[in-house]
Formats: structure tokens, sequence, C-alpha cells
């Protein structure tokens, strides 16, 4: 069967200009289909100067070795951090990508505005002043760079916490997660090395909504870690009523290292943390710079002649083949209709089903829902059914059409993000891959019976992947370097990764 009406969206996908990198992806050790089902942190010998992977990814930092590399002596003073944030153009990393010198210097100024004057309510604080969240309330599906830098560099993230509070004036300070390791560790952090200003470590339950900002203000608050409606952001009135910055802790990591290196401000700006997954190679946590190719981290990961990705979690969609030429570069990315969102990036192998990845991922925030908008409930399960048919070759002729018109017409109904993700992923299934949609009106799809009657993982749970393992405490280096070491390959762990369930970033 087919649909009268063509597979497309408003966005088409487009790839016009030749897209190329003067920094190749570069691995130590190729990962192959028999190496451990765990996750690999890719990283040089010898990283670069400003990389937040550090010299031993697999070591949980101390307090002692962060200030031997330079950490916690910011070679900046606040207002010319703003200045050097603004001119590297660092934008957040936990999805939305806003420029994060506009967003500190926002709660600067109505922290400036409000302190004293009673201005945020019957919760306002004595002072008025404003505070600083570190958000590592990962909740996307297939990204663990968070949790992975709360438990193996607390003192980078907590020091751009500091940093972050130096310049917008704030007093209090959190750090907001629902991995129990990684509030272990940088409680241990805390203890190692008191900050200068109160830091409260506050845990949650998983869900994909918690880390929602406005979900964060409310969880601090004592109440369930469920979005509000907005105005007001937390800028304007977050916790206890104070002009609050809730930012992600890997834009925290990269303010810290701006202030101690503002002569690398462009390359620490102009890279990012990615999460790479699909095929049968494990997944890997990466460094990369903007520019990237998909296609040379798809290789990079090990995953063979790709027939698209999912990109950035759940929220930048389902992109083809075509889209694997893109620079891993946010407006690039974004001008062609997906997202760099959280960094995680799932390959789709030459074997796989972009129809099943489809349903796994809109089943998977159709069970994440808050369940407070009912547009959003209902619009969820409708797309899953859809997809769900789709997959069992159950759909009817109609089915390809109301996707097309529930992706168009249900973003931005809902309170938070989330049935954007769903509308999101239903449309780019039909943009990037209109004949296999059209295949599956036709005739039953043999690799969605199968994904669809193994239950192992359930279908849920397999977009995501195991956090690194992280050993502690690590060694403070010597004085003196020593002579330079011979290369060794990297190894897998051999601490068991832990396991840990989605929350949101």
């Amino acid at each position: 069967m087919t649909t009268d009406r063509p597979l497309t969206t408003d966005r088409p996908l487009t790839t016009d200009r030749p897209l190329t990198t003067d920094r190749p992806l570069t691995t130590d050790r190729p990962l192959t289909p028999d190496s451990p089902p765990t996750t690999v942190v890719r990283h040089s010998i010898t990283p670069a100067p400003g990389s937040l992977l550090g010299a031993t990814p697999y070591a949980t930092e101390s307090a002692k070795a962060y200030e031997a590399v330079g950490g916690y002596a910011g070679a900046v003073t606040p207002d010319e951090l703003l200045r050097h944030l603004e001119a590297c153009g660092l934008r957040g990393r936990g999805g939305a990508g806003f420029p994060a010198a506009v967003k500190l210097r926002t709660v600067r100024e109505h922290g400036r505005r409000g302190r004293g004057s009673g201005a945020y309510g019957e919760h306002a604080t004595d002072t008025g002043a404003p505070v600083v969240v570190a958000n590592g309330e990962e909740g996307e599906p297939g990204s663990v760079k968070d949790r992975w830098l709360l438990r193996a560099r607390p003192h980078l993230v907590l020091d751009g916490l500091v940093h972050a509070a130096a310049v917008t004036g704030a007093e209090r300070g959190y750090v907001y997660l629902s991995d129990h390791e990684a509030a272990r560790r940088v409680r241990r952090a805390l203890a190692e090395r008191e900050p200068p200003l109160p830091v409260e470590v506050v845990e949650t339950a998983p869900a994909y909504v918690a880390g929602e900002e406005t979900a964060v203000v409310r969880r601090i608050d004592g109440g369930p870690a469920l979005p509000t409606a907005k105005p007001p952001r937390p800028f304007e009135r977050g916790v206890r009523g104070a002009p609050t910055l809730v930012a992600n802790v890997e834009t925290l990591a990269r303010i810290a290292l701006v202030a101690a290196r503002p002569d690398l401000r462009e390359p620490i700006a102009c890279s990012a943390l990615v999460t790479l997954s699909g095929g049968s190679a494990p997944p890997v946590l990466t460094e990369v710079p903007y520019g990237v190719p998909l296609r040379g981290l798809a290789a990079g990961h090990g995953t063979s002649a790709p027939v698209g990705a999912l990109m950035g979690g759940l929220f930048g969609g389902l992109v083809d083949a075509r889209a694997l030429d893109l620079p891993l570069e946010p407006e690039a990315l974004a001008a062609a209709g997906t997202a760099l969102g959280c960094g995680a990036v799932r390959f789709l192998a030459a074997d796989a089903c972009p129809v099943s990845v489809a349903v796994d991922a809109v089943g998977h925030l159709a069970a994440e829902s808050a369940r407070q908008c009912g547009v959003c409930v209902s619009g969820t399960a409708a797309i899953r059914d859809a997809l769900d048919h789709l997959a069992a070759g159950t759909a009817g002729p109609d089915t390809a059409e109301r996707l097309h018109r529930w992706a168009r017409e249900l973003p931005g109904r809902g309170a938070c993000g989330l049935l954007d993700a769903a509308a999101g992923l239903a449309g780019s299934l039909l943009r990037a891959f209109p004949g296999q949609v059209r295949a599956h009106l036709d005739t039953p799809c043999p690799v969605c019976r199968a994904e669809a009657a193994a239950q192992d993982p359930p279908r849920r749970t397999r977009l995501m992947v195991p956090v690194p393992a992280v050993s502690a405490p690590l060694v403070v280096p010597p004085a003196q370097p020593p002579p330079t070491p011979t290369p060794t390959p990297i190894t897998t762990p051999t601490e068991p990764p832990a396991v840990v369930r989605e929350g949101t970033s």
C-alpha cells in the first residue's frame, strides 16, 4: 500500500557544501566485534591542552591531582571570564545549545535587580542572591558524558560551578543528579577541597524529564522532579525564588577550562564529548573537535557502512546516509534539520531497520512521559502505536499521513521537550527513510519482527549504554615530569560498569 501524500517534512536535509576537517579522528586501539560489551573511553595517550578527558580517564581525579595541572587557579577575573566566553561562543551542552555567556549574564542581572528587594515572592531568600546548579541528570538514552564527568573529574565540574557563581554573584550551589556512584564521588571531592560557597548534592529518581530546568528547581525546592509551567524561567525565579543558573556539567567543565586557559578558549568551546553507539562495536565516549564528519566518527567507532544515525540522544531524530557527510558542528547540523543535542550518536548498521529504531526511541519517550499534559500523554502514545503497527506490518494506509500530521502539529504543545522529541522522531523517519516506510506498509519487516520478539534487552532499554568504569583515587603526578613512556594500548577497565538507569540532561 502507498499513500498519496509524499513522505516529506518542512525542513529538507541539505548537504550542499564540502565537509572537511584538518583534524582527523584518531584512536589508540580499534574496537572489534569481539570487544567486551562495555563503554570504552577513547582518548590520546597525551591529550591536547584543554581536553575534558584528561590524561587518565579511567581514574577519579583527586583535588591535589587537579590542582597539579592548574585547577582551582583561574587566570582571569569573573568579568574577564564572561568576556572570554562571549568571544569564543561557548554553548550549553545539555541539549539546547544556548550561549553560556548570555545565560550567565542574564542570571547576574536578575540577581542585581532583585537583591534585597523582596522581588521574588514569599519563598525569596534574604538577599536575593542567585543560585547556581550543576545539572548532571542525564536522561537522553545513549549518553554517558555527564555521569562520566561527575565520576572521573568531579573537581573540574566543581571548579566550573565556582566560576559560574563568581560571575553571577551566587552565594549557594547545588550538584543535581540521579547516579548514586557519581554522587558519592562528588561528595568526596567536596570533602577533599571545600569550595568558597556552600554546595549541596541533591539526588533525584532517574527520569527523562527530571533534568528539565524547571523540574530541577522543583526537586531542589523539595517537590517532585517534574516540569512546571513557564514563565517564570529559572533565571527569573528559581530555587527558593532566587534567579537560578541551571547549567549542564559539561558546560561548567568547559567554563573551568576557559578560566584556566583563556588562550585556548576557541578549541575548548569548539569541541564536544560524544557518546557513539550502534552496530556490534561497544559504545565509545570520546572528545572530538567540531568539523569531524559523522562518517569519520562512525569509522572510528567501528560501525562500517552505516545507513544513517539517531542524533542527539533522541532530540536530533533520524538521518540517512547522506547526512553522514555533515560535520559534527551545531550550526551545520541544525541547518540540515537535525541536532547535536547531548552529543549522543547511535549509528545504524547496514542490517539495521530505521523503523525499529524509531519504535524503540518513541516507546522510550512514551514510557517516560511525566503525564502532566494530556496532549503529551495522548500524542506520544498515538505516535508509539502507529509506529508499532508499522513495524508489525499491520499499519493502515493512512498511517504515514497521520504520522506526518502529528510531526507537523504537535511540537510546542507540551510543557517540556518530550512531546517535541517524539513528534520530531516521527517526522525525521518520514523525511530520511520514506522508502522504508512505504515498504513497511506493503510487507512485514523481518528485522522489526525479530527486534519485537527479542526480550534481552527490553525494547525500552536498547538505546542505553553503560557508564565507563572509573577507579579511584588518582595518584598525584610528580613535581618533575618523568621520561616519556612508550605508548601502550588502552585496555578495557577491570571494574565492571555500573548499572545506571537514565535520567535526563
